[in-house]
């Protein structure tokens, strides 16, 4: 016979695990940020699971707005295709950690956790020139050890305002997606990769951002990375010093 009350409070700690795990301002397992200061019309685009062979194309429509972005990039893909991580950094956008092979993180172990990040920011560091500041997980899902990784790696978690299902959904959706939840500070995510996959499709998400680019340019948002984002101090906001974490 259950005691009474034990199932609700099983329950109860079921629910603040999902939480801590999926919910996009959890900061229970590690330290992150899902959004910026709004004391302006800017925004953060980032992009997960890159480089892939189509990031080139979404580099060159970047240019063309005068929009920088924030790639978070899986190791394995950057050791493929080194050069397309130069590309964007000599672009004026920037590389971010998201492991090295795409593994969701939940139930592993902190030694795993460690070494999949690792792993990544020893690939990034040696493409991009520089070691990158901001970590986001795949699929968005922390667990125990990933703060001590983080910080051991000098990184800061970067979840999102809002996400476009651009994986799942057709163009029209994921831009419709995005310009609902567009507002001063929003960090916004798309993916210029699949997984593990080369030469993903990535049509919808090309489409969608070739729609938002001009859209956003007349709504009169500037399209920053998450470090411009970040610098950017609300009068009451968060300041953030040079080692990526806010302060409150």
């Amino acid at each position: 016979m259950m005691v009474p009350g034990l199932g609700m409070a099983a329950l109860g700690a079921a629910g603040v695990l999902a939480w801590a795990v999926r919910g996009r301002s959890s900061t229970l397992l590690a330290h992150s940020v899902w959004k910026g200061p709004a004391s302006r019309r800017v925004i953060a685009l980032t992009f997960d699971d890159g480089p892939s062979e189509s990031t080139p194309a979404l580099l060159e429509m970047l240019e063309r707005y005068r929009a920088r972005a924030t790639f978070f990039q899986c190791g394995y893909h950057v050791r493929r295709l080194p050069g397309i991580t130069r590309a964007l950094v000599a672009g004026g956008h920037e590389p971010g950690n998201h492991t090295d092979r795409h593994p969701a993180l939940y139930l592993r172990s902190p030694a795993f956790i460690f070494n999949e990040i690792a792993m990544a920011q020893e690939a990034i560091t040696e493409a991009a020139g520089a070691a990158p500041r901001w970590f986001r997980a795949p699929f968005g899902a922390r667990w125990f050890g990933l703060e001590a990784a983080q910080r051991a790696l000098g990184l800061t978690g970067v979840m999102w305002t809002a996400i476009g299902r651009d994986w799942t959904l057709p163009a029209p959706r994921i831009a419709a997606r995005l310009r609902r939840a567009t507002r001063p500070g929003a960090i916004l995510c798309l993916h210029d990769g699949r997984e593990l996959a080369h030469n993903p499709d990535i049509s919808s998400t090309l489409a969608a951002v070739a729609e938002l680019l001009p859209w956003w340019r007349e709504e009169g948002y500037e399209v920053l990375t998450v470090s411009e984002l970040l610098a950017s101090r609300a009068p009451d906001g968060p300041s953030v010093p040079s080692n990526g974490r806010a302060r409150r």
